[in-house]
């Protein structure tokens, strides 16, 4: 009878899930603004469908820079000092500041358009070291052609950017690149902080047809003010970032920022598990979402096509 119940009991061991073990992730993100706040869920929701429990194996840190670089570093250093079992950086600026402070602890970055450009891995296919993430390189031609579907004479994009942030940098390269095959050409303005935002718009208004926002966090986490501008001026503006459309831009096309969050999770969980970082090839993130607003499309004189209406994933009145 002793031999039946041990039986039973090894049969059902093995087909139970093994237990977690207790680990440490630590978050970082240069500011927080709703895609960036989506991301980290994702991120936290998968590690609990993976067993890794906050609370009770998990313990998962979170800190925010609110945008300042200084603070990033500063953040990475205190990190890599507490020694987590994988770090999780959230854009390119806090990125670069754990990539810079660590050579032993895991890192897995996300929300980066360009690691390579941003000198986080050396290629996207073998990243080598201790470093590998997910990209978010923005489909760029796709957002010209649907401004060019929703404004068919539009002639002239303004570029609304820090021109402090590597990503940014790098997507103004493939717009005016891209921008130039449409027949289109770009005015580009900057605001190297939040503060500065609502100038650097206004710096756009009878020099552009129309602006577009890229994936950059210092125009995305004063995103209001911008739109503000827009407004007042009847000067459509378009996001590459699906979670500002319904703080006031006219449409996006671009990712849905929690799944980006929950794929960035199963790299860690893939790491958690005993892969080397290194070892695993970055990846572009999946999916795209085309949110359209058609509130704000018509305080800035705009009346959306029904082409564009009917392929919507989501519309916001």
């Amino acid at each position: 009878m002793r031999s039946i119940l041990l039986a039973v009991a090894a049969t059902l061991a093995l087909s139970l899930p093994a237990k977690a073990d207790n680990v440490t992730v630590a978050v970082t993100a240069i500011v927080e603004h709703p895609a960036l706040d989506a991301v980290r869920k994702g991120v936290l929701d998968t590690l609990t469908a993976a067993g890794y429990k906050e609370g009770e194996n998990l313990k998962f840190m979170f800190e925010s820079a609110q945008g300042n670089p200084a603070t990033a570093a500063q953040i990475a250093r205190q990190f890599a000092g507490e020694g987590p079992n994988v770090i999780v950086p959230i854009s390119t600026p806090s990125a670069q500041a754990v990539v810079s402070s660590t050579r032993d602890i895991p890192v897995v970055f996300t929300a980066v358009s360009d690691p390579v450009g941003a000198q986080l891995v050396k290629s996207m296919d073998k990243p080598g070291g201790n470093v590998t993430g997910l990209s978010d390189m923005s489909p760029v031609a796709e957002h010209i052609a649907l401004i060019k579907e929703i404004l068919p004479d539009v002639k002239t994009i303004g570029y609304l950017y820090n021109s402090g942030e590597a990503n940014s940098v790098s997507l103004l390269a493939v717009l005016k690149a891209e921008a130039e095959k449409a027949g289109l050409k770009v005015v580009e303005s900057a605001a190297t902080k939040s503060a500065e935002v609502q100038g650097a718009t206004r710096a756009l208004v009878g020099r552009a047809d129309a602006i577009y926002v890229p994936t950059d966090n210092t125009i995305i986490s004063a995103l209001e003010g911008a739109v503000a501008v827009a407004e007042e001026s009847k000067l459509p503006l378009f996001t590459a970032d699906t979670d500002s459309v319904s703080r006031g831009s006219i449409a996006a096309l671009g990712f849905n920022y929690y799944d980006v969050g929950k794929q960035t999770g199963d790299i860690v969980v893939r790491i958690l598990k005993g892969e080397n970082p290194g070892d695993i090839a970055v990846k572009v993130a999946a999916g795209s979402d085309l949110v359209v607003n058609k509130g704000a499309a018509a305080k800035m004189g705009v009346t959306l096509p029904q082409s564009v209406l009917s392929r919507a994933t989501k519309t916001i009145d």
